[in-house]
């Protein structure tokens, strides 16, 4: 076997195609698009790289020269943890240990040789809302930018001395006719009373204009300090432009008290569900099939994508009285969503876990994100529990 560093165009796309190759018979692995994954290791698409991030990637062939295996190692100057830690990433690989211990390698000689003491994985070079951790249970199909790889995958990283830093868990519910905990049902009923509170749902104008300014107020409240960064107003706007091509206001509900903006739960239709026609390609086919399916097959599926209370209305049951108010909206027949799903649970999260639960919502795939640290003496921690 040989590893073969990425470094052409032809690199480049066999790093693609050997993905495509691998999971041909497999029906529930859906191909990302290739520009979400080739984009993230180019200075163009990828702004890290001008903050001082670092990226390497390999293919592993065998004496045929056929491609076997591929990761990425990479090192992002924002994680910010005990030691320096590096993220090893888009592995790929035939079931074969040796070929797996062999991508791992260099991906460890590779972060050691640039000072880390540690690599994390499998990560994104980027944000952890994408290919962030390794499927280990509820093995259908994947949402859009979750990762879904083959069960054989976890003996592969734990045998080789990976442990389990945290579990992403991904909730399920039925939209409609599923009911609450009747606990949540008294505490937001005693916040729907009061009229200092109000909930709806953002549409024309304002969710262009408005919503950005909305959910910047809350996330840099809400959120910031557990994720390390607040979030520009710029930044705000962009992400909603992003999603300007699939958004439905129906998914995009905020709280208020005394007319300011206090919590948000931010949704849109699940992609995947049309992404899956595309084989990875938004050319000008793609982009028609995409129209063809979003208008004529449309998702019938919500994806959760971020919930918060600002912290001076944490406890008082607001997030309990934004979901039933929302609730009273969405259970109707003509309402098109059947189920709605929650990614990105931290099990170091227990206030959002208790959220799902009291949701009646129950886990429906499992990820884990693991810790490889150099030093296989020094004492390993799990991830922090957010108080």
């Amino acid at each position: 076997m040989k590893l073969v560093e990425v470094t052409t165009p032809a690199h480049q796309r066999e790093f693609i195609e050997m993905a495509v190759r691998l999971y041909k018979n497999e029906k529930n692995w859906i191909r990302p698009l290739d520009k979400d994954i080739e984009g993230l290791f180019h200075s163009e698409t990828n702004k890290l790289f001008r903050n001082g991030a670092k990226a390497k990637r390999w293919l592993l062939q065998d004496e045929k020269g056929q491609t076997i295996g591929r990761i990425a190692a990479f090192i992002n100057p924002k994680m910010k943890e005990k030691q320096p830690t590096g993220g090893v990433g888009f592995f790929e690989c035939i079931d074969n240990q040796e070929a797996a211990f062999m991508l791992f390698d260099v991906a460890k000689d590779w972060l050691e040789s640039e000072g880390m003491e540690a690599m994390d994985g499998p990560i994104n070079f980027g944000e952890r809302d994408k290919w962030w951790g390794l499927l280990v249970d509820g093995f259908s199909e994947p949402n859009y930018n979750m990762p879904w790889n083959f069960p054989y995958y976890q003996k592969f990283f734990e045998d080789y001395g990976f442990k389990l830093y945290f579990k992403q868990f991904t909730y399920m519910r039925p939209v409609q006719d599923v009911g609450f905990d009747a606990k949540m049902i008294k505490r937001a009923n005693a916040v729907i009373d009061n009229p200092d509170y109000s909930f709806r749902y953002i549409k024309g104008k304002e969710l262009q204009e408005k919503a950005p300014e909305y959910f910047m107020t809350v996330y840099n409240k809400a959120w910031a300090r557990h994720m390390g960064k607040s979030i520009a107003l710029k930044e705000a706007k962009l992400m909603f432009g992003k999603m300007k091509p699939i958004i439905d206001p129906r998914l995009i509900y905020f709280a208020f008290y005394k007319g300011e903006p206090v919590g948000f739960f931010i949704q849109i239709p699940e992609i995947n569900q049309i992404f899956k026609h595309v084989n990875g390609k938004m050319d000008l086919i793609g982009k028609l099939k995409f129209l063809w399916y979003k208008t004529f097959s449309p998702p019938n599926k919500m994806l959760g994508l971020v919930f918060g209370v600002v912290p001076e209305h944490q406890s008082k049951g607001v997030e309990s009285a934004m979901i039933i108010s929302y609730d009273k909206m969405s259970n109707s027949p003509k309402f098109p969503y059947k189920t709605i799903e929650m990614n990105w649970i931290g099990d170091f999260n227990p206030k959002m876990m208790r959220v799902c639960e009291q949701l009646l919502a129950e886990i429906y795939k499992t990820h884990h994100t693991y810790r490889y640290l150099f030093d296989r003496e020094k004492p390993f921690e799990r991830h922090p529990i957010f108080d």
